[in-house]
């Protein structure tokens, strides 16, 4: 009993030690942040938080349709679908860093039979009906049984399992991130393949309403050449025209469709068993909260990412550093042996075991300086990309609130300038039926006019999908902001 009180003194000292851990605590290293943006009055930078539910911002753009495709991203996505499985992996790693605090206890059991070898005189056996018969001398037949229980534990006396886990801890919360961020990409690319689609079948529909329109004043031109009224360039010039908007339907249509191929995969269907009907386009384009850039760097999770992986970097630094220190192991066992199984649990056949052992490297010539060189590295690395993550964000944002502001006002110019170019267009057609103009300028104001209305529709377009990059470099949506939507 006089071995064992040492062990058990080293045990608790061991223990004890047990609450510190090497290597620094971490700290969020600070990033350059503004007090406001430049783009928009009254907008405020905030501290990380990116737990919020971001919500289906998708529905602020008013379009069911819309609305169950956003709710297939997420289950049939296979981009989602690989972020999820690189987040459970994570968290099974954690798992497994964790269970390295605890000991490790197992149970074993074994059954030899051998033959010693020793020689022993052959001899003669008679059986019951009076015939003999040889026995060979062989060896003794020996039998081992054997159980034990067993033990075995590394104390976390530096803190090597603990910063461990501290990084799995983190590159889990970094998985997280990610996911939210792959599933926040698909969400903002659905909706931005989508509202372009529909644009383009309002493109399209404009060039049909355009292309019966052409049809009629090439039968115009046709009428007053065969009566010898005009002449034959102008009926030319028709059909050119009408010839060429038709070429533009067709591109306009490949253009559809690629829309809808893009957006099949990013619900997860084959582009041949998916489609999306023609419908009418709803131009409706949300209205930003004022006080919303507050909540920028809690819903960023590229910035949630990209500071977790800093803290990932700072535990490592740690895990480096314990090599410097002694790795200290405790085991023991309790079990017996005996050539019978009946005897296994007798108290004569028990044996036990304790122990305990440390090993110390003292000299690797450089390689566990090496090591922590590498980790310190690897750490100022990750903090520069937080910090450039968090001006990108910012920048992010400043850009999409320039594009939001102005394409509003360029949409009311577009508005504008298409209601003038309708008026010249229906003007001079009428001049040109009274006579008094040539068939050129009714061409060049009917070209103007159907690029005056199809730059109206790309600008509602533009700012529609100018939102949902707003709305994706904040990170989600926002509660309460379908009230301020405006058409």
């Amino acid at each position: 009993m006089m071995l064992h009180k040492p062990s058990v003194v080293a045990a608790a000292l061991l223990a004890f030690a047990s609450g510190c851990a090497v290597g620094p605590d971490y700290q969020r290293p600070d990033a350059a942040t503004a007090t406001a943006f430049k783009e928009a009055e009254g907008w405020v930078a905030a501290a990380p938080s990116d737990a919020i539910d971001r919500g289906t911002w998708w529905q602020l753009f008013d379009d069911a349709e819309l609305d169950a495709l956003a709710q297939r991203v997420q289950v049939s996505n296979q981009n989602i679908a690989a972020a999820q499985a690189a987040y459970a992996q994570a968290r099974a790693l954690v798992s497994q860093q964790r269970a390295g605090l605890f000991p490790t206890i197992d149970l074993s059991g074994t059954a030899t039979r051998a033959d010693s070898g020793g020689n022993r005189a052959s001899r003669v056996v008679t059986d019951a009906n009076g015939q003999q018969s040889v026995i060979a001398g062989g060896g003794n037949i020996n039998n081992n049984y054997r159980t034990s229980i067993g033990a075995s534990w590394e104390p976390d006396v530096w803190g090597r399992l603990r910063r461990s886990a501290e990084a799995a801890d983190a590159s889990t919360a970094a998985s997280a991130a990610d996911l939210a961020s792959a599933t926040l990409s698909a969400q903002g690319e659905l909706v931005t393949n989508y509202l372009s689609l529909r644009a383009t079948d309002a493109e399209i529909g404009l060039l049909q309403q355009t292309l019966t329109g052409y049809e009629r004043a090439l039968q115009i031109a046709e009428n007053r050449y065969r009566a010898g009224i005009a002449p034959r360039t102008d009926y030319l010039s028709a059909q050119t025209q009408l010839y060429g908007t038709q070429a533009d339907m067709e591109s306009l249509r490949r253009t559809r469709a690629q829309l809808e191929h893009a957006i099949a995969v990013l619900v997860g269907e084959a582009p041949a068993r998916f489609q999306i009907e023609p419908a009418p386009w709803n131009a409706v384009v949300p209205g930003v909260p004022v006080g919303l850039p507050s909540t920028l760097l809690q819903r960023r999770p590229d910035i949630a990412a990209a500071e977790r992986r800093v803290a990932n970097a700072n535990a490592q630094i740690g895990v480096a550093r314990s090599a410097y220190y002694p790795s200290l192991s405790l085991s023991a066992s309790y079990g017996s042996s005996s050539s019978t199984v009946a005897e296994l649990l007798d108290a004569s056949t028990m044996l036990w075991s304790i122990g305990a052992s440390a090993a110390q490297t003292l000299f690797d010539f450089g390689a566990r300086r090496a090591q922590l060189d590498q980790a310190r590295a690897a750490y100022d690395q990750t903090v520069a990309t937080y910090r450039q993550t968090v001006l990108a964000a910012f920048a992010d944002v400043e850009d999409q609130l320039t594009g939001s502001r102005v394409l509003e006002r360029t949409e009311q110019l577009r508005q504008q300038a298409s209601a003038i170019a309708d008026e010249n267009e229906r003007l001079v057609l009428n001049r040109y039926k009274a006579g008094q103009v040539v068939y050129s300028e009714v061409v060049t104001a009917q070209a103007s006019a159907l690029s005056a209305r199809r730059t109206l529709i790309q600008a509602q377009r533009d700012r529609q999908t100018t939102a949902v990059a707003l709305i994706q470099s904040l990170g989600g949506g926002w509660s309460g902001a379908a009230d301020t939507a405006t058409p």
